[in-house]
């Protein structure tokens, strides 16, 4: 386990002996500063004073101590953001951009996460120069769901950062079972963001064996294809990596919310090859989902080896999910 730094080095307090000192390194309007926001101002990084001595501040700390993963944090908004009496939020930029590739030549080793406010800033420049990003605040799966649905169409699994969440969301109030959260930060850079010391032995087993088969699927998940599937049903989301060759893929059937069909069709996955022999394994991550039928599909019960064609032209019928559960499958060369 390697330490973790965390900064919002572009912000700074009014209240502050750095403002006191240069209030003219903030972004600012003539003869005024933006409104605060969380109580902060912005510091003017085009200015070459306020760079260097926010490159010299980071320097030391990554040189001082141990730090082997730098969160890069900006929770405030850039508003009425002037540089030398004109627009500044371009040269704010740039200069961000300089300021980041200067510390990774310092300190190569030095990973970095992307965070602003959450998903605030992802953008081609970003991506190039860190190693992942945050793409929201909020953890609750269900949330995650949507969120991770429109990142991934552009940012691949590896650098984008999923936790698994305690049972109670912070930011939504809603409780989730650890089958669900686990199957929703499966696909991506996986960590934990839960008391540890307060979970039960059971909850503990469970996690171990998350992680594990994370473990096992990560060469899949961050050199794979990233397929979407199409579904009738619009509770229903399907999505999952395939493997370059098509040998292996790994497919999450999400259920979001109830259904207005009794029962769902089948699920005609996506990105396989047709001549190819696949084995099917549901994957019933700390413990699988709930569901609400009298017997699950035969196909359930042990598994089951189909062709990519009969996978991607018939499908596959799926259990009757409860709302806010998934089912992970995971195939590979029969």
């Amino acid at each position: 386990m390697d330490f973790r730094g965390g900064v919002e080095a572009e912000t700074v307090k009014p209240d502050s002996e750095l403002s006191r000192a240069r209030p003219d390194w903030s972004l600012n309007e003539p003869g005024r500063l933006p409104p605060t926001w969380r109580n902060q101002q912005v510091l003017d990084l085009a200015n070459p004073l306020a760079f260097s001595y926010l490159l010299e501040r980071l320097d030391s700390l990554l040189s001082d101590h141990d730090i082997a993963y730098l969160k890069w944090d900006h929770n405030r908004d850039l508003v009425d953001a002037g540089h030398l009496g004109r627009p500044g939020v371009r040269v704010q930029t740039l200069a961000l951009y300089r300021l980041l590739d200067e510390l990774r030549s310092r300190h190569p080793h030095v990973e970095i996460e992307s965070c602003a406010s959450g998903g605030g800033r992802i953008d081609l420049g970003i991506l190039e120069r860190t190693d992942r990003i945050w793409p929201s605040d909020t953890i609750d799966p269900l949330e995650r769901q949507h969120i991770l649905r429109w990142t991934q169409l552009l940012v691949p699994p590896e650098l984008i950062g999923t936790h698994i969440g305690s049972p109670l969301s912070h930011t939504t109030g809603r409780r989730h079972s650890l089958s669900f959260r686990a199957a929703t930060a499966l696909f991506g850079h996986l960590g934990i963001e839960w008391d540890l010391t307060s979970i039960t032995p059971q909850e503990s087993a469970d996690l171990a064996a998350v992680i594990a088969f994370h473990k096992q699927i990560r060469p899949l998940l961050h050199t794979g294809r990233v397929v979407r599937v199409d579904h009738p049903d619009p509770s229903v989301q399907v999505h999952g990596v395939v493997a370059q060759d098509r040998t292996e893929a790994v497919f999450a059937y999400v259920q979001l919310s109830s259904s207005p069909t009794e029962v769902p069709p089948p699920v005609r996955l996506s990105g396989l090859e047709s001549g190819r022999r696949y084995r099917v394994v549901p994957v019933p991550l700390a413990g699988g989902p709930s569901a609400q039928q009298v017997a699950a599909p035969p196909w359930e019960a042990d598994t089951i080896v189909l062709t990519g064609q009969v996978l991607m032209r018939v499908g596959l019928q799926m259990p009757v999910l409860h709302p806010e559960q998934a089912v992970i499958l995971h195939l590979t060369t029969a």
